[in-house]
């Protein structure tokens, strides 16, 4: 019997994976992070089912709940948000299935970078502007690597994208201004793909102003860059014409076939 840590994606329920919904689907214990998961995307489970939500349930109480579903032979669709290798908490309970000697499986979700990104209609790795996208987090609780802070990442000038930082924006505009400038657009998406999702453009001149007037306190992610709201940005070079690759070889103008014409001898005879 296998434990199944799956991404539910941002919040819509129509962006979980196939394999993760199937999953859902089949397992007899179902853990989620009610939280953060809407239980819209449990709907189809089996009727006799254990759903537990695990929101006021520790570590130590939750890796217990699929000890016991183990033991029983049942597998376990363990349901987060988002995509759970990124501050999925995951870490901390397949270092114990391991001890336990259970097996567990990852299922790979929508992430909030890859929703906000459709949901505003941009594309974050725009050719001539930026070709890096950095996902980071503010400090805050968990201590962050001292050659990971915010103005350190900065200096590459790539697309950030932050997680769990809103209630520090002003401390990320001071850190990032100087390297982006005030005028660097700035999109703040909160509880993306959900019903009451909200969007707020700004630069980080005005944004932290904005988010405060919103009362946007948790649950957001911060996009930063010229990407955002670009002047102009040069056209990929998949489409250069003049660039051939394994798919489109360069097709040359069909050469005129030279028409030898008769001798003034030839057309006597």
């Amino acid at each position: 019997m296998t434990v199944y840590f799956i991404g539910a994606g941002p919040g819509d329920p129509d962006l979980i994976t196939v394999k993760g919904l199937k999953l859902i689907q089949q397992c007899p214990v179902i853990l989620y992070a009610g939280s953060l998961v809407p239980e819209e995307i449990l709907a189809s489970h089996q009727a006799d089912a254990k759903v537990i939500d695990t929101a006021s349930l520790n570590l130590e109480e939750i890796v217990l709940h699929m000890q016991h579903a183990h033991d029983n032979q049942q597998s376990v669709a363990r349901v987060h948000s988002g995509d759970p290798a990124i501050y999925g908490a995951i870490g901390e309970q397949m270092r114990r299935l391991d001890k336990l000697s259970i097996p567990y499986e990852v299922i790979p979700g929508v992430t909030a970078m890859a929703a906000s990104a459709a949901s505003i209609q941009k594309e974050l790795t725009l050719s001539g502007i930026s070709q890096t996208v950095i996902m980071t987090r503010y400090e805050g609780k968990t201590p962050m690597p001292e050659r990971e802070n915010l103005a350190s990442l900065a200096q590459h000038g790539a697309t950030l994208a932050i997680h769990l930082g809103i209630t520090r924006i002003h401390k990320i505009v001071e850190d990032l201004t100087p390297f982006y400038g005030e005028n660097c657009p700035v999109a703040v998406c909160y509880r993306t793909s959900w019903p009451d999702e909200q969007v707020i453009h700004g630069t980080l001149a005005d944004i932290t102003a904005k988010v405060r007037a919103a009362k946007i306190s948790r649950t957001a992610l911060i996009l930063v860059g010229w990407v955002i709201n670009p002047s102009d940005f040069d056209d990929s070079y998949l489409y250069n014409l003049d660039k051939a690759h394994v798919y489109r070889p360069i097709v040359k103008p069909a050469t005129p076939r030279k028409v030898k014409r008769p001798s003034q001898t030839e057309q006597e005879t």
